[in-house]
């Protein structure tokens, strides 16, 4: 019994220990964070979401009042909802600066995760250590995205206190599912980014390289492939005018699925009907389709239907970018 005891007595001590004590997966992840935290180039683009996302509620906030009033509007009484996508026009809304800002913070985070490492001769170090491989890629992932995830829920709840301190209106439960919906959209995709990012600096030795590239594609997406679609559809349906409707739907139909390739447009895509429930359909409708509808905002439910598939391409995306870096890490020379 007394050798039981001391057995037992000496379990209870390591499992304690095994408790208390971090993995080198956590002590990673929190090195990672510090790291990027302190880092000038997450400071100086932490500055401008947050100055963009002033800037934008505060054109929110004043006009806010005129929005609330205005009739046959199906979304105005999404009081908090409408301070992420009501502006007068001297701004664009948050959402739309998500759009373009959040690709930046994604490669920026990422662009340097491994060929930084290896160009100061720090990785062969880490790996020399009882370290697994897969440890140091996942802690470079999950790293940035807990940053990424901590930055927007502080600038939704930011966002709620501000409307509850200027408005004074409640906040419908099914605002905090939208909003918070689309914030879960927004780290998948900043996620996506990051990964590409990832994937690129595993591939490039040069961590200006790597960047470029990030840049790059980034650009291709936002700036010169609508214009490409654009150029090729008409090359193929020159006067669009001679089109029945039938047919005109067709064509836009054909011209939507083609611009869905593009992050940007999946996420444009989803953000504007979880944050306007309003919004129907992401496609055109002919009028038989149209007959008879009551302009009124639809259920979380039926608005999560409508953009599932942008959401599901989104996620695949990420998973997918983040998978192959996975590959190419675990297969990488790193002593050379």
């Amino acid at each position: 019994m007394k050798s039981l005891g001391i057995l037992y007595k000496g379990i209870l001590t390591r499992d304690r220990g095994a408790e208390t004590a971090s993995g080198p997966f956590e002590v990673m992840v929190a090195k990672e964070v510090a790291d990027q935290i302190r880092s000038w180039r997450f400071i100086v683009l932490l500055a401008l979401i947050v100055l963009t996302f002033l800037g934008s509620l505060y054109v929110s906030l004043g006009n806010i009042k005129n929005a609330v009033t205005i009739e046959q509007d199906p979304d105005g009484t999404f009081v908090y909802l409408k301070l992420l996508t009501i502006t007068d026009g001297s701004m664009p809304p948050f959402h739309v600066f998500l759009n373009f800002l959040g690709p930046l913070l994604g490669i920026a985070l990422g662009f340097d995760a491994i060929n930084s490492e290896q160009s100061n001769g720090t990785l062969i170090r880490l790996m020399a250590q009882p370290v697994y491989r897969d440890n140091l890629i996942l802690a470079k992932f999950v790293s940035a995205l807990i940053i990424i995830s901590h930055l927007f829920i502080a600038l939704a709840l930011l966002m709620i206190g501000a409307g509850l301190i200027i408005t004074g209106a409640n906040m419908e439960p099914i605002e905090v599912l939208r909003i918070f919906s689309f914030i879960f959209i927004s780290i998948i995709y900043v996620g996506f980014w990051l990964s590409l990012s990832i994937v690129f600096s595993i591939g490039f030795k040069q961590t200006a390289t790597s960047a470029i590239a990030g840049v790059g594609v980034w650009l291709f997406f936002t700036v010169f492939y609508p214009i490409v679609v654009n150029m090729a559809m008409k090359m193929f349906i020159p006067e669009q005018a001679m089109l029945t409707q039938p047919d005109a739907i067709k064509y836009n139909d054909m011209i939507l699925n083609l611009l869905r390739l593009a992050p940007s447009q999946l996420f444009s895509d989803a953000t504007t009907t979880l944050l306007m429930p309003s919004v129907r359909s992401l496609g055109p409708m002919s009028m038989e389709q149209m007959a008879g509808a009551i302009p009124s905002p639809l259920p979380f439910k039926e608005s999560l239907m409508v953009v599932w598939p942008q959401v599901s391409g989104l996620l695949a995306a990420t998973l997918f970018c983040f998978a192959c870096s996975y590959y190419l890490f675990m297969r990488r020379e790193i002593r050379s």
